[in-house]
């Protein structure tokens, strides 16, 4: 693509290969050049090919804070290293050999494709400018050298060429879609009788004896894990920009620099999209022949757009500035000029075609409504060098010392304590899985020495070290037999409950009516759809589960635990649903449908690359 501009216009090899080094080397650095040539140890190869313990290790430290990340509470079974390792393997063998099917169907990125990529994503610009310091530092605190992270790009690129074009390809017959829509569209008539769990409160009995052998059979559910106190320092930019004053002068001058950014630009579009497949262009073309001979963008949008939303809207997408949409759209429509339709713009959307309808620009703010913000931003910008100047001071600091109170005196900055670190982790920045497991090293549970310096978040650095070490420990029967009684307790009464409605449930098929049962009174909920708010969500769970009563029968019968006890539930009806008379959610149905269908081939095709491949672990 862009290589093959390259070369076309500079007249020989020599030209070309001296540009791209001048090129790689004032973008990316030296290690953009020799990042690749150091052999390492394989944690497996595949094919021939192996995947390096470095890569190993960095994703599985990626995982594992990502799991941490999005617990509200530590799961120790989501954070098992040992799971976490075995998962991450199989993830980057499963990577290796797409990457390996890709590159031999000749799928490719080249070198300058690749710095394109990445100097237009806003991550790593200022001011809508690339910068080389943010790029940098942004894949540091990854743990990647430029060179890997390029490489990852490409490697990413071309495993998602095959993973789209494969996802894209599935197809569902239409019957299917219109008797999944027919039963999607099923209301439900029925009727419900609660049992409170007060009903069999009194009968629940816990006894001393059942808190003793709950204790021993599951006594592994009761251990203390060892624990750690730490003592820790944090470097954080934005510690560092508090401390930075901005006089005045500066800030004004700060903000007749800024204000171009600061008068923002929206504009207001209209598309019409196209599925992105064999026929997009023809479809596309069709269209542009229409607009050029007087058709209406709106009429056209209504006809072709899979945006179903917008179309009805005559492809009206409203205002939005930058940063909003797909980057090829967001381009294409800040280049039109009022009224213009582009040329046709992929995405990963699909194929669209768009008209720019106005533009507003907002005025610029005044200074005193965003003085803190610019101040922030200002002192922000000021301490970035300062936070690097300070971070590795830190590090070779922390790294000689004995403990932290030399570094923290040397540097003016804060030691911390923390209480209570498990191997799971702990309150920020023990929800950090690298300097948990760093925390938890030999070296420094054993050895005394001080963690490295850690980055645990965007411009946040923390090392640590341990003040005290618990072992694991057993619980009490005495600790604990609170929490195994609520547990018992609650068990025993889902029990008894489910055991009532069942008996219910087996008298009612028998002919015997409820209210000689002394059950309570039935409660009727007439032609429910299945997301109907009106009863229990367990209860229209289990309603939409029942098989459809039989004529002679009258009802089908069933029950469903709910949040305040046991649902016994009589079916009487069941009412198709349309399909044919609701052809927008037939057609959204049969996309989603085809969507599922891609994303099985795919899983398949993975497994079918699997099997194929030659995997050796050391």
């Amino acid at each position: 693509m862009l290589q093959d501009i390259r070369e076309n216009s500079q007249g020989t090899i020599a030209k070309i290969i001296i540009g791209l080094l001048v090129v790689s080397l004032s973008i990316w650095g030296m290690d953009a050049i020799i990042g690749g040539f150091s052999g390492e140890p394989e944690v497996a190869t595949v094919n021939g090919e192996d995947i390096t313990e470095r890569d190993f290790l960095r994703v599985v430290q990626m995982e594992s804070q990502r799991r941490l990340s999005s617990m509200e509470r530590p799961d120790p079974a989501m954070l098992n290293e040992d799971q976490i390792r075995k998962d991450v393997l199989d993830s980057l063998i499963q990577e290796q050999v797409l990457i390996q099917d890709a590159s031999a169907q000749g799928l490719a990125l080249s070198d300058a494709d690749i710095d394109a990529l990445i100097t237009r994503m806003p991550q790593f610009q200022v001011d809508g400018q690339f910068n080389r310091d943010r790029f940098v530092a942004a894949v540091r605190n990854l743990g990647m050298g430029v060179g890997e992270f390029r490489e990852a790009m490409r490697k990413q690129y071309v495993v998602n060429q095959i993973r789209g074009g494969i996802m894209q390809s599935g197809l569902v017959a239409d019957a299917n879609a219109s008797q999944l829509l027919r039963i999607q569209n099923q209301t439900r008539s029925f009727r419900v009788v609660q049992i409170p769990a007060d009903a069999v409160s009194d009968a629940i009995e816990v006894t001393d004896a059942d808190l003793e052998a709950f204790y021993q059979e599951n006594k592994n559910a009761f251990k203390q894990p060892e624990q750690v106190d730490a003592s820790y320092i944090t470097l954080s930019l934005g510690a560092l920009a508090e401390k930075i004053e901005i006089s005045q002068e500066e800030l004004e001058a700060y903000y007749e620099q800024r204000a171009g950014d600061l008068a923002r630009e929206e504009r207001r579009a209209s598309h019409i999209l196209i599925e992105d497949g064999a026929d997009a262009e023809q479809t596309i073309t069709a269209i542009q022949e229409r607009l050029e001979a007087g058709e209406s963008f709106e009429d056209l949008a209504q006809e072709f757009s899979v945006d179903t939303v917008s179309a009805k809207e005559g492809g009206d997408l409203g205002f939005a500035g930058r940063g909003v949409y797909d980057e090829a759209f967001e381009k294409a429509l800040f280049e039109l000029q009022e009224g213009e339709v582009s040329d046709s713009v992929t995405t990963s959307f699909g194929v669209h075609l768009i008209r720019l309808d106005d533009v507003r620009r907002s005025d610029v703010p005044a200074l005193a409504d965003i003085e803190q913000q610019l101040r922030t931003e200002l002192a922000r910008e000021r301490a970035q060098e300062k936070y690097a100047e300070v971070r590795s001071e830190l590090a070779d600091s922390a790294y000689a010392a004995d403990d932290l109170v030399g570094p923290a005196k040397e540097l003016g900055l804060e030691i911390r304590e923390a209480t209570g670190v498990t191997r799971e982790g702990g309150r920020a920045p023990f929800d950090h899985a690298g300097l948990v497991r760093q925390l938890f090293s030999e070296d420094v549970l054993e050895g005394g020495y001080n963690t490295e310096l850690i980055d645990v978040g965007d411009n946040v650095s923390v090392v640590a070290r341990v003040r005290e070490y618990r072992e694991a420990q057993q619980l009490a029967l005495e600790d604990v037999k609170d929490s195994i009684r609520s547990n018992l307790e609650a068990r025993k009464t889902r029990e008894m409950l489910n055991d009532r409605a069942e008996a219910i449930v087996a008298s009612l098929e028998e002919g015997e009516s409820l209210e000689a049962l002394n059950a309570g009174d039935w409660e009727r909920f007439d032609d429910q759809a299945r997301n109907a708010s009106g009863a229990d969500p367990q209860v229209m769970q289990a309603v939409f589960s029942l098989a459809r009563p039989a004529e002679e029968s009258g009802a089908s019968y069933g029950t469903a635990m709910t949040r305040s006890g046991v649902a016994v539930i009589a079916l009487d009806a069941v009412n198709e649903g349309g399909a044919e008379e609701n052809s927008a959610d037939l057609d959204q149905l049969r996309k989603f449908l085809a969507s599922l269908e891609g994303q099985r081939e795919y899983a398949a095709y993975q497994q079918f690359l699997r099997n194929s491949a030659e995997v050796s672990r050391p």
